[in-house]
């Protein structure tokens, strides 16, 4: 599924993958959501219910969509964590990989004053 994340004037194009925890997702959407920061990361929470699938890992790339169970969250990677370490991004904990940012995800780094994001559903 295409989709389209919103953050101030950042507008990136990205995917969800087929599965489970992503479809959920999908079904969920449009979102509007204020935000938090962890390092590179923007993740918020979300009206999903899920554990941790196949997809699931511990160190993500750049750009990786990922829900974290813990929180119930939506995550955006877009650079190293607190806990990353020599150069690998790392999760607070494992994150099933949902989806994937396919424009430049470090655009995120310019939108540290806004306070909502939007991901909405975009043409395929």
């Amino acid at each position: 599924m295409n989709i389209t994340i919103k953050v101030g004037p950042v507008k990136l194009k990205a995917i969800l993958h087929d599965t489970p925890t992503a479809k959920k997702i999908g079904e969920i959407l449009p979102l509007t959501s204020r935000f938090n920061t962890w390092g590179d990361e923007i993740y918020f929470a979300i009206p999903v219910e899920a554990e941790l699938d196949d997809s699931a890992q511990e160190e993500v790339a750049i750009g990786d969509l990922g829900y974290w169970p813990a929180g119930n969250a939506f995550c955006i990677f877009f650079g190293p964590t607190p806990m990353s370490r020599e150069g690998r991004i790392i999760p607070a904990s494992a994150v099933n990989v949902v989806g994937k940012v396919t424009d430049d995800a470090t655009q995120l780094t310019s939108v540290a004053g806004e306070s909502l994001i939007e991901i909405i559903p975009a043409p395929d």
